[in-house]
């Protein structure tokens, strides 16, 4: 099971869990029906450089929503804000020792509001993000 959201500097957006691992074609899906939605004129998204981040697809379509697109040096979580709010959703879900799928989904969902509009922020700052 994978989890896909993306991280704004006040909340998390674009929340999707599906059942396996990401590859292009799910990825590109997720932007696609997900992410670009929610994107506004002059947004950044910011990507690490896992394989399926790079298709073309992906680049367009997040262009074409008029966002642009920076791609983080190799092998930098640090500097990757939703690191930070990955780490601290799977302690939650450590935590609520679900027992099914259908349970972990459900409680993901729940766990989201555990996520305030400060600590999101903090996540920007921790990770050298000057001004958000």
């Amino acid at each position: 099971m994978t989890f896909l959201a993306a991280l704004r500097s006040d909340r998390i957006e674009a929340p999707c869990v599906v059942d396996g691992p990401i590859n292009g074609v799910i990825f590109l899906a997720w932007v696609q029906q997900f992410l670009v939605p929610t994107l506004k004129p002059g947004d950044i998204v910011v990507l690490d450089n896992l394989g399926s981040h790079k298709g073309i697809a992906v680049r367009r379509a997040i262009c074409a929503a008029g966002a642009h697109l920076l791609f983080l040096p190799p092998y930098s979580p640090d500097l990757n804000p939703i690191e930070m709010m990955f780490a601290k959703l799977k302690t939650l879900l450590r935590k609520a020792d679900e027992r099914s799928i259908a349970a972990v989904w459900h409680r993901i969902g729940s766990l989201l509001g555990e996520f305030s509009p400060t600590e999101c922020a903090n996540y920007f700052a921790h990770a050298g993000y000057a001004s958000v």
